[in-house]
């Protein structure tokens, strides 16, 4: 990690907002994969994201990142500590879904001798490793309010005590948190404290989904070809133009965590030296003519299922919501069951226009 982070100064943070989405063949063996990726960006929203990130990183205030799993809240919160004061400092993860609530407190805080039954020896706990650092709650939306109260103590007033024990320890810690729920309705539930909240809302970055940042899709699903074909020490050869539109046009519920766990199968499977096909994908028969697949099509014709238009039943659908919604884009959204952003998008796509 410290090698890393040694190349994540301020003129590599720089360049990286100069490079442009036509990634340069020698930034992935200059910069590594992981730790680049989020840069692969050509969309205005990761570039402000990005902006923002280089003037936070650098002061000891809370974080939250917030956004839909797979859209990197992780990979932000590294290149966060990467380019800190604190990143010759420890960095301790802890993924808050990971454990029982009973057991979060205990790896959380420590515990003392005989804390629970059947234990003998003192613990320490991640505040007390992060100590001078920074700590990194991922997914902090599902820890229990009991839990949450606890942490707000620490974060006012810089000291906690182990589970069963009585000695005050004072700690200094950055908070960096994550999470894909919306906390705002969490705390309507009482499942998220308020005040917590409030705590770790000193500076919120919102990264956005795949499917509303498509001009990102080809480069990062490139930046992926590259990585593995490096790793798995593989020869591969771009994508075919039918697989660029597969993957243009597909919906990425699952982010670029779902991307790159397509490309790394896509690499092993290509024959050596070969373009990528769709038929190197592990798309469902649905997800694949959703995203406009057409290869499949005489397959499917040999097996007597019938085909759909789906471009021109989508269309239809979309143009039908907004008629009924007397072209409210915002209603039309909520009638179709997609964020009104991926509606506008599609509104582009199949060129419909006000019918007033």
């Amino acid at each position: 990690m410290i090698n890393i982070a040694e190349k994540f100064e301020n003129s590599w943070m720089d360049k990286c907002l100069e490079i442009p989405g036509d990634m340069p063949g020698n930034v992935v063996e200059n910069f590594g994969f992981d730790y680049y990726s989020p840069l692969v960006s050509r969309s205005p929203k990761i570039k402000g994201i990005l902006q923002l990130v280089k003037k936070v990183a650098k002061n000891n205030s809370s974080l939250l990142i917030q956004g839909e799993t797979g859209t990197g809240k992780e990979l932000i919160a590294d290149i966060i500590q990467f380019i800190s004061y604190r990143k010759s400092k420890p960095y301790i993860k802890v993924n808050c879904t990971a454990l029982p609530d009973s057991l979060l407190e205990s790896e959380l805080f420590g515990r003392e001798n005989g804390a629970f039954t059947g234990t003998c020896q003192q613990e320490i706990g991640k505040f007390e490793r992060a100590h001078e650092g920074t700590l990194f709650l991922d997914e902090i939306g599902d820890m229990n309010p009991i839990t949450q109260s606890k942490i707000l103590r620490v974060m006012r007033d810089k000291e906690f005590t182990r589970v069963g024990g009585n000695k005050t320890i004072q700690v200094d810690v950055r908070i960096i948190a994550a999470t894909n729920k919306n906390l705002g309705q969490e705390i309507e539930r009482r499942n998220f404290r308020l005040e917590l909240y409030y705590g770790l809302n000193i500076v919120t970055i919102e990264l956005p989904p795949l499917r509303e940042r498509r001009e990102d899709i080809l480069p990062i699903a490139e930046f992926f070809r590259r990585k593995f074909s490096k790793e798995l020490r593989k020869p591969t050869r771009s994508f075919t133009k039918e697989t660029k539109d597969l993957l243009e046009n597909h919906s990425w519920f699952g982010n670029i965590r779902e991307l790159r766990n397509l490309v790394e199968r896509a690499v092993l499977v290509v024959d050596d030296g070969e373009e990528i096909s769709v038929d190197d994908f592990a798309l469902s028969g649905k997800e694949f003519f959703l995203a406009g697949g057409r290869n499949r099509r005489k397959n499917l014709e040999n097996k007597n299922q019938k085909l759909y238009n789906l471009k021109k039943q989508e269309k239809e659908h979309i143009f039908n919501a907004l008629e009924i919604s007397r072209w409210k884009q915002k209603d039309a959204a909520i009638m179709l069951g997609i964020s009104n952003k991926s509606l506008n998008y599609k509104i582009k796509h199949h060129g419909i226009k006000y019918a007033g």
